[in-house]
């Protein structure tokens, strides 16, 4: 297995995978952004394009672990993009899609092509899509809609293409130019040994300092309560360790900045103004999202190593609203290895009201609040392990993640009830 952390779709995703594991089969089973999809698994159809650091792709062909530190857009991604709106409403307009198999792969190929060119003709259109197969349309609908908008390209603000100084895709075909081929015939990355044997692969890890967090988030056992439902409240507590000093976790665990930054999905709008905060909780969960905007206020208790965060907000999309408490209190232990350690003990309550209330009362979503504690506490250690003045990426809620390791726990607890029970 080989650690890796990418930026997906602007959330950070820290993952171990097998280093023959293709970026198609990791966006989609991993992460369940099933937009990218899987046609001919040899990177002829172009089902599977995705943008790798702003230059398209086959993921299909491409390893997880080359894209360490990489920038991955799927078509999940493009909803606030100008351009890709404008694609989508032609290819519905020009009647472009039929199955809509072939359609995020060949909308990211469109969207590409009109950023790089303009002024071509349907012939010559054609010629640059070819790499994208279609087996119902007949292309004639795809090509008026590239056509179309990129008749309107002077009035996008398009970015420059980008200056990559490696290549993550597949080879260049014989018409490239010559800085891609160049580009494509000077990266190589090494794998790590699988068993016996070592492979090398025709790719460069576009590590990019400014989205790696320089230090890899490491598993950190959580250990939850079983949650109880109590006058409408979910309330359950969980308790880790983290190998620091208890008055280093405090520096930390004191600034609500800092906690803001570690907790998945939470932003803070503005400074602590006398234990006042106004902040939101950002959820996506499938095809449910929600964005709670509220107030807060902050009880810090320095001599005790404890604080207490309570919260209310709402979401204005759905008109459901959320309150909750969190109270934290540290503890010195003895690490693993014999040096000084932290146990962080938090406690926990949230209410749900409105039309997400009875979602929120699912099983599946005590599970995701179990996981997002388990995030919580890699990100208070990586955060504490870094060094001074490491820049720390916001920690995304990566939610399909979540849900897929919640279903997989929620499965092996079926599996060995029903084998414990059998005679």
């Amino acid at each position: 297995m080989r650690a890796i952390e990418l930026l997906v779709n602007g959330q950070a995703v820290s993952a171990e995978v097998e280093p023959r594991t293709h970026l198609a089969d990791f966006l989609r089973e991993h992460l369940l952004l099933t937009g990218t999809h899987i046609g001919c698994e040899h990177g002829i159809c172009g089902a599977c394009t995705v943008e790798i650091d702003g230059e398209i792709a086959r993921s299909c062909i491409t390893y997880a672990a080359t894209c360490d530190g990489a920038r991955i857009r799927t078509i999940e991604g493009f909803d606030d993009d100008r351009l890709m709106g404008r694609l989508r409403q032609a290819f519905t307009e020009e009647h472009a899609l039929q199955c809509g198999y072939c359609t995020p792969g060949m909308l990211i190929a469109a969207r590409d092509l009109i950023r790089r060119k303009g002024g071509l003709d349907r012939s010559q259109i054609r010629a640059e899509m070819s790499g994208n197969l279609c087996r119902c349309t007949g292309y004639v609908g795809i090509v008026r809609a590239v056509e179309t908008v990129m008749a309107e390209r002077a009035g996008f603000d398009l970015p420059a293409s980008s200056a990559n100084a490696g290549w993550l895709g597949p080879a260049p075909g014989p018409q490239a130019s010559e800085p891609a081929i160049a580009a494509a015939s000077a990266a190589r990355i090494a794998v790590p040994e699988v068993g016996a044997q070592a492979a090398t692969m025709e790719a460069a890890p576009i590590v990019s300092p400014r989205f790696r967090r320089g230090v890899r988030r490491r598993p950190i056992k959580v250990d939850v309560s079983v949650p109880e439902e109590t006058g409408g409240e979910t309330r359950l507590t969980q308790s880790f360790v983290l190998e620091h000093p208890r008055e280093t976790v405090w520096r930390i665990m004191s600034n609500p900045r800092e906690v803001a930054a570690c907790m998945p999905g939470m932003v803070l709008d503005g400074p602590v103004d006398d234990g006042q905060v106004t902040g939101r909780m950002e959820i996506s969960l499938g095809p449910i999202k929600a964005s709670f905007a509220g107030k807060g206020s902050i009880s810090r208790f320095d001599g005790e190593y404890r604080q207490v965060i309570t919260g209310s907000g709402g979401d204005r999309k759905s008109g459901s609203n959320a309150s909750g408490r969190v109270a934290y209190e540290l503890h010195p232990v003895v690490g693993a290895a014999g040096d000084e350690a932290t146990r962080v003990h938090v406690a926990m309550s949230y209410a749900l009201t409105g039309p997400l209330a009875q979602f929120g009362r699912s099983a599946l979503v005590r599970d995701l609040v179990s996981r997002i504690g388990e995030s919580f506490a890699q990100n208070l250690d990586a955060r504490l392990s870094a060094p001074e003045g490491t820049p720390m990426a916001p920690a995304a809620l990566g939610a399909a993640s979540l849900i897929w390791r919640s279903l997989i726990t929620r499965a092996r607890r079926a599996v060995a009830r029903f084998v414990g029970g059998r005679p």
